[in-house]
């Protein structure tokens, strides 16, 4: 079915597609916010493998 994964035209559309829904202007934002969010998830997921379990 996904023989050829994700082609450069795809990600074109998605990114038009993601400048259409939010805005040019709400884009740095949401940008901003998902990054901070994946550094707290990753910085959590590290304190709990670095729990040794007793």
């Amino acid at each position: 079915m996904l023989r050829n994964g994700l082609e450069p035209w795809h990600l074109l559309i998605l990114a038009v597609v993601v400048v259409v829904l939010f805005g040019s202007k709400k884009l740095p934002d949401t940008a901003r916010a998902l990054g901070k969010s994946m550094r707290i998830l990753k910085s959590e997921a590290r304190a709990m493998k670095d729990e040794s379990p007793r």
